[in-house]
């Protein structure tokens, strides 16, 4: 067993635990969290993942960066649906970065599985500026994306990560909830 697996483990639990709740603090677990499987997937040779772990910490220091200002010390922001259009284009951008990618890797590396790996990158750069923005429909996206991620880790014997995506896959369901509900209601929630 991974000893760094295990830690990324524990911080990505942590992380989503607290995103859930819009606690302003997941982000440091959440910037930990992909520093370490960086270096796990790059070892497990899912590129477009290890890359994806770059933008990822970039992408949360940006939304760490923007629920402070939404919500400042006083921790409260408030979350929003999208309109259909915006709808439409996020997913006409997961499926044009996952082809764009997946045909890269495909054709230049010696990924495995890279259409797979491709869509899970593709789609979690989008649903992670759909968390920044604070929208609601990021949960949905999240629930696809835990699905595929959990099928490639079990492939790749990524056990531990595996169930990692597991509960994430129970945090975003219930995240998705959590924010219909604040959304519907108008108000602002707890970060």
């Amino acid at each position: 067993m991974n000893p760094l697996e295990i830690i990324a483990v524990a911080l990505g639990i942590a992380n989503v635990a607290l995103l859930v709740r819009r606690s302003i603090w997941n982000y440091p677990f959440g910037m930990a969290m992909v520093a370490l499987y960086f270096v796990i997937f790059r070892e497990a040779r899912l590129y477009g993942e290890a890359g994806l772990q770059v933008f990822f910490f970039v992408v949360q220091g940006w939304g760490w960066w923007l629920w402070a200002r939404a919500g400042g010390l006083a921790r409260m922001v408030a979350v929003e649906w999208m309109g259909w259009r915006a709808r439409l284009a996020a997913l006409a951008l997961v499926a044009v970065s996952s082809i764009t990618i997946g045909w890269t890797m495909a054709r230049f590396t010696d990924a495995v599985m890279p259409y797979a790996d491709a869509t899970i990158a593709g789609g979690s750069v989008v649903a992670q500026v759909l968390l920044a923005m604070r929208r609601v429909e990021n949960w949905a996206l999240w629930i696809a994306i835990d699905v595929l991620s959990i099928g490639v880790y079990l492939n790749r014997a990524l056990y531990l990560t595996a169930g990692l995506y597991i509960v994430f896959l129970v945090l975003a369901t219930a995240g998705l909830m959590q924010w219909a509900k604040a959304a519907r209601s108008g108000e602002a929630v707890e970060a």
